[in-house]
């Protein structure tokens, strides 16, 4: 309830005193009793924010992908965790489309209050702010960074039918036959297609990109023969590449991958310096109350501490990391400055 201040009468004929007209007095204690009431309704939401138990209802994890994806995997691994350490469900919301951009706009949108979480990637918050000409938010204004949580390489595969068995033999037909070449994607702006088109711009050849709902679907049309290649996240064709459905050429971080030290990289298979992989954390809807950002990055820390969330993280291949809220917001924008200057060079584009 707002409290009102309340000013003791003047008296205007007391003897000695020397005090304002009474006339000049009752607008002062109007005034002051209204920036007193200003003052309250100013500090409410802070003691709101500092006051009340969060969460006190359901909260819901908006994902870019489709189901069966790295991100969606990573989304469904600490929901589990999450729901039982803050005594509410926490529901994955999978909004496919336009290489992230649906699920982001709707979040972005989402009322500030904590209950709405967003798996941020590279697309989302690194790549597209370049690729699309306009967006439907903004990836710094409109969302509080709270937790990188994860990175995860790409791996190079082609059909077994492709008479290629190493990177170099790649460039070499690429070379051969430019613009003939198709390779697939989980879609446009997403880690899996700028590693294609900077292969393409570091090799000097013309790839033709298909984009898909999903990195499964991506895998698929490769198997299926829809398309020659594809960059897919390392979890989702590590079981096709062993069944012998898929061919491994490398994948694409800057090392070898600790899970799998026989596999080599891109990068030694003749493209010096190629690097791209995707990363993984959550963010809040921007102008979330800090004390609430703090309290879903600390939970996000404790889910990932326990020795079972990690081994399922781990098995997807990711790399863990953890970070504080003000880290992850330094990083995004690291990386929208570094992709800007990929998407320029390579001319990529989408309207």
């Amino acid at each position: 309830m707002t409290q009102r201040a309340t000013f003791p009468a003047p008296d205007c004929h007391a003897a000695k005193t020397v005090r304002p007209p009474c006339s000049r007095m009752r607008p002062l204690a109007v005034a002051l009793a209204g920036a007193f009431t200003l003052g309250t309704l100013a500090a409410a939401p802070m003691a709101i924010a500092q006051g009340q138990k969060f969460p006190t209802r359901p909260l819901r994890i908006l994902v870019t992908i489709g189901p069966g994806s790295v991100g969606d995997i990573i989304s469904r691994v600490m929901a589990d965790p999450l729901s039982r350490q803050m005594g509410q469900p926490v529901v994955v919301d999978n909004r496919p489309g336009a290489g992230g951009n649906v699920a982001a706009e709707i979040a972005a949108k989402s009322p500030a209050d904590g209950y709405t979480l967003f798996l941020t990637t590279i697309s989302t918050h690194g790549i597209n702010p370049s690729l699309y000409s306009k967006l439907a938010f903004d990836p710094i204004r409109d969302f509080a960074p709270v937790i990188l949580l994860a990175t995860n390489p790409n791996m190079l595969v082609v059909h077994p039918s492709m008479p290629v068995r190493n990177v170099k033999e790649l460039v070499a037909l690429a070379r051969k036959r430019p613009g003939e070449v198709t390779f697939s994607s989980a879609g446009s702006g997403t880690s899996q297609h700028m590693a294609g088109e900077l292969f393409a711009m570091m090799t000097g050849t013309k790839m033709v990109h298909v984009p898909y709902k999903s990195t499964p679907l991506s895998a698929n049309a490769v198997v299926s023969g829809e398309t020659m290649l594809a960059f897919a996240s390392v979890p989702v064709v590590l079981d096709l590449v062993r069944s012998g459905r898929l061919r491994s050429l490398g994948v694409t971080s800057a090392q070898r991958m600790a899970s799998l030290p026989d596999m080599p990289t891109v990068a030694e298979g003749g493209i010096a310096g190629f690097d791209v992989g995707g990363w993984f954390g959550f963010s809040a809807t921007g102008g979330t109350p800090e004390p609430i950002v703090n309290q879903l990055n600390g939970e996000f820390r404790k889910a990932i501490a326990d020795p079972g969330v990690r081994q399922k993280l781990m098995a997807q291949g990711m790399d863990l990391t953890e970070s504080s809220p003000a880290e992850f917001s330094a990083f995004i924008k690291s990386e929208i400055a570094r992709w800007a200057k990929v998407v320029k060079a390579t001319g990529a584009r989408v309207e």
